[in-house]
């Protein structure tokens, strides 16, 4: 774990350090992911089949990508009591949520008396991407799937990397059921961002792509924007929390092992405090409590490259730390905790509290747990529902309406020398006016 506190010499260039770009940003990760998109562009199925084969060791043809109508069977009578319980009440949450996030239909008129609104329909192929590596993220399949369906996406097509047997996690493939997965691909990585992007014999082409993953995967949505919509860019996982003298350094440890033991060694976490006797506390903690888990290699790693214990001189410091950093979770584990929130305005998601560690966001709290890292939370939100649903606005306009709007349209016109503008207006007008004068020549020579 590396230390940082603001009495020593050279705080000032720890914590620029601290404040470099993630993975998500690394040049040489950009240039593989690159030649990857490449390949699966020319070759379709035959990339995605090498890919798989080298990055996860499965050999598969391209007739066993899809997870087929008997695996989901066999991993709903495999999924036991307590997990169908975990897999309903988690879905129940983000389901309520999501449907409160949904945007709804609305017009009104303008200033000249036109109709104008909005409305708004699901994409109708959505691609997801769920992360397999060392930890089979059914939680992901709900915080993704659920929303896409609560939208109404009538296609939701699942790409998730398998294991050397070929395998997708029988756990993984009954959340993906359960939330409303139409169709899931054993396929994983950078590979699996262009085969949804493009489009391959066996991977349909979608229109928008969601889903959190690592460091290749994020830089293949960054690659491929404009190819295909997507979501935001949410990769390995980050928490910080600020807290001051009140917080209890369990709690705190607990939270920063938790996030730390996703397995990419990219993960990110930090304390940031004011208390001396609180960060000791903490890294004392760190060291008892990460030797009895069983995923203390990947802990390790994670701890030793991104893991920061910072002791600020004030919590003010603290809070503009945060801000500058946009960490994804922020708990904020202080006296007068929401008054503190209300200042934080970069994170993904604010926990409040003793009582709200993030893991409860990871699971069931209902906002969903896709959300942006690498600094991306200073420009982007997280996951929701509506990010499901393609706005188109909508415009009708009358005689009446038009005639008052067209003074202004016709000087905008002139402005920009766009004289076919202004006639395209005009003469609506023009032709409502002769209709009457037509009519009557028609009628006084009849």
């Amino acid at each position: 774990m590396n230390i940082i506190r603001y009495s020593e010499g050279g705080f000032a260039d720890q914590l620029r350090r601290l404040t470099a770009p993630s993975s998500l940003f690394d040049p040489l990760i950009e240039q593989r992911t690159r030649e990857i998109i490449e390949a699966v562009r020319a070759r379709g199925d035959g990339a995605l089949l090498e890919f798989t084969e080298r990055f996860d060791g499965a050999k598969l043809r391209a007739d066993q990508l899809a997870a087929t109508t008997a695996e989901l069977m066999d991993a709903s009578i495999r999924a036991d009591r307590s997990l169908r319980e975990a897999v309903r009440l988690a879905r129940k949450n983000i389901e309520t949520f999501s449907r409160r996030s949904l945007r709804r239909n609305w017009s009104g008129r303008n200033a000249q008396g036109a109709v104008v609104g909005e409305k708004f329909d699901p994409f109708q192929r959505v691609g997801i991407y769920i992360p397999g590596g060392t930890a089979p993220l059914a939680s992901t399949a709900l915080m993704t799937v659920t929303l896409a369906k609560a939208a109404g996406c009538p296609e939701i097509v699942v790409c998730t990397p398998a294991g050397k047997t070929g395998q997708i996690a029988p756990a993984l493939l009954f959340a993906l059921n359960a939330a409303g997965a139409t169709s899931t691909y054993r396929v994983g990585g950078a590979q699996a961002i262009a085969a949804m992007a493009f489009g391959t014999c066996t991977i349909p082409r979608v229109q928008k792509i969601f889903g959190p993953g690592n460091a290749y995967v994020v830089a293949a949505k960054r690659l491929l924007f404009g190819h295909v919509a997507v979501d935001l860019l949410p990769g390995p996982s980050e928490l910080l929390v600020l807290a001051d003298d009140s917080a209890d350094a369990r709690f705190v440890a607990a939270d920063l092992l938790a996030q730390a033991e996703h397995g990419s060694g990219h993960e990110r976490v930090w304390l940031v405090t004011a208390s001396r006797k609180l960060l000791a506390a903490v890294k004392r903690e760190l060291a008892g409590q990460s030797r009895r888990l069983p995923r203390k290699e990947y802990i390790q790693r994670a701890l030793d490259q991104q893991g920061w214990l910072v002791l600020v001189k004030h919590l003010e410091d603290g809070i503009r730390l945060a801000n500058q950093l946009a960490p994804e979770h922020c708990e904020v584990i202080a006296r007068n905790a929401a008054k503190i929130a209300e200042r934080i305005k970069t994170a993904g998601a604010i926990f409040l509290g003793p009582h709200s560690p993030t893991v409860l966001g990871d699971y069931v709290a209902g906002p969903s747990h896709v959300l942006p890292t690498g600094g991306a939370g200073a420009c982007f939100a997280g996951l929701t529902a509506d990010q499901f649903q393609r706005r188109t606005s909508v415009v009708q306009y009358d005689r009446n309406s038009l005639q008052r709007s067209l003074a202004a349209v016709r000087k905008l016109a002139e402005v920009e020398g766009l004289e076919a503008h202004a006639r395209s207006a005009a003469i609506r007008l023009e032709a409502s006016k002769r209709a009457p004068q037509q009519r009557k020549r028609i009628l006084s020579s009849s």
